[in-house]
């Protein structure tokens, strides 16, 4: 694995999952276009919460503190947002999903009308000035960097508005309160550093969640695939075993059919077909009988050894060695040192042949794959004899979308490989550390380590 490339988006996904270069872009070009759309009904309810919120601050102060606020254009300012959620309301049904465009429009008119109501009940001298944060930071949350910047800017246009035309903070005392336009501008800074503050950090969080919810979608499509095509395989091998007793009559009569036509009966040469292709099918069913794998992968029991031997199997050959070997740890096994019978899932098949391709994507001649064993847990190590990963890289490792390379660029992927393939690992109680040998030799390892009551098939349970 070089330092460029031992990357998780160098993990690449077997046959059986993966993707064309036009599908991944496609893929991408779908989670992009997911993000930003909010259900309209969220949107009308944080709306309703903030007017009944502002109706009852500003009653109280007016009549329950005693203050002389401009009554009428705070109820105005109030009552515009009701206006909007009752024609919201009207125009769409409540789960109608509102695009970018429009989160951000409504977003952008709730930073206004709360940036007008701070400014009628004191501007920048009002201790709910950081209120105008609540529209800017749920836009960042859900949307996009640009409309979300936009969003921060008009909320810092407004607050600079509030400087010039803000009404002064109604008080009781005559004069009224005097506060120092220093604290003002404390005020006016503050605000600036939480919306550029909050904004990054909504953002970077929602962006983080929209990702691995596409990523965990991923893993579950995967391991729905290695699912269907082991119940499929199963299925192949019920029907090869209810085929087999009429194929055989059907060959046994052929035959028979065969020793009464005489050589050079014009009907002789269909006979010998007949019998020829009747062999052929039986032994077409007898191979599809007999291959493990083709059991149900839900109820299959495999040994340590058989079940990364199909994991490297279809890495073998490609130019690369891939050794398997089996061994227990240091201290004893139990059981005269058998390798345990292990539950063959469908998951473990395809991550271990995912860590495989990879390894020997940047290996230089070997890749190796030595399970061990105790009584109390299963290690696997897939290693190689590359110059291993890059620090920078190690430390990103399983987290999905991290990728150095495009898309478009061959051999380019999403990012996820890695991270489906630990995802697919931990469901069965895995543990899966990466790191890189330093003596005798460099290269690349990842351990795997189970339980051993987590990954042991229980006595009984079908051999695969």
């Amino acid at each position: 694995m070089t330092e460029a490339t031992a990357t998780p988006t160098q993990v690449t996904l077997p046959a059986t999952a993966s993707l064309d270069p036009a599908g991944r872009v496609e893929a991408l070009r779908s989670v992009g276009a997911a993000f930003g759309r909010t259900r309209l009904r969220t949107l009308v309810s944080l709306r309703w919460m903030a007017i009944a919120g502002q109706a009852a601050a500003v009653l109280f102060v007016q009549y329950g503190l005693g203050f002389d606020l401009p009554l009428a254009a705070c109820l105005a300012a109030v009552g515009a947002s009701a206006w909007l959620n009752v024609a919201l309301m009207a125009v769409f049904p409540s789960q109608h999903l509102s695009s970018p465009a429009e989160t951000a429009g409504q977003l952008a008119f709730d930073t206004v009308q709360v940036s007008v109501l701070i400014g009628l009940t004191g501007g920048l001298e009002n201790p709910f000035l950081l209120m105008i944060l609540a529209p800017v930071t749920v836009g960042a949350s859900r949307l996009l960097p640009a409309y979300a910047g936009a969003l921060a800017l008009l909320a810092l246009v407004c607050c600079a508005g509030m400087w010039v035309w803000g009404l002064n903070l109604p008080w009781v005392t005559d004069p009224p309160l005097d506060i120092p336009p220093l604290y003002q501008a404390g005020q006016l800074a503050a605000v600036a550093i939480g919306l550029v503050f909050f904004t990054v950090s909504a953002w970077r969080t929602g962006r983080d969640e929209s990702h691995l919810v596409s990523a965990l979608d991923a893993v579950q499509a995967v391991l729905a695939r290695e699912q269907q095509l082991s119940a499929l395989g199963a299925l192949a091998a019920a029907t090869a075993h209810e085929l087999g007793t009429p194929l055989a009559t059907i060959h046994l009569a052929a035959r028979e059919l065969g020793r009464s036509v005489k050589p050079g009966h014009p009907a002789r040469e269909d006979v010998e077909l007949i019998i020829e292709q009747a062999e052929r099918c039986r032994t077409i069913l007898r191979q599809i009988s007999q291959r493990r794998h083709m059991t149900d992968a839900a109820m299959a029991r495999a040994t340590l050894p058989s079940l990364i031997e199909e994991a490297a199997e279809p890495h073998q050959g490609s130019g690369i060695r891939v050794q398997c070997s089996c061994s227990p740890l240091a201290g004893g096994a139990g059981e005269g040192n058998r390798p345990p019978g292990v539950i063959r899932k469908p998951e473990i098949i395809h991550a271990l042949g995912a860590f495989i391709e990879n390894a020997a994507s940047f290996a230089a001649k070997e890749v190796s794959v030595n399970a061990r064993w105790s009584d109390e847990e299963v290690r696997i190590y897939v290693t190689d004899d590359g110059p291993g990963f890059a620090p920078s890289v190690l430390a990103k490792l399983g987290e999905p979308y991290f990728s150095e390379r495009r898309i478009e660029q061959r051999g380019g992927g999403m990012g996820l490989g890695f991270f489906i393939a630990c995802t697919l690992l931990e469901r069965t109680g895995a543990r899966v550390t990466p790191y890189n040998r330093q003596f005798p030799a460099r290269g690349a390892v990842i351990r795997i380590v189970w339980p051993r009551s987590a990954i042991e098939a229980p006595e009984g349970w079908a051999e695969a």
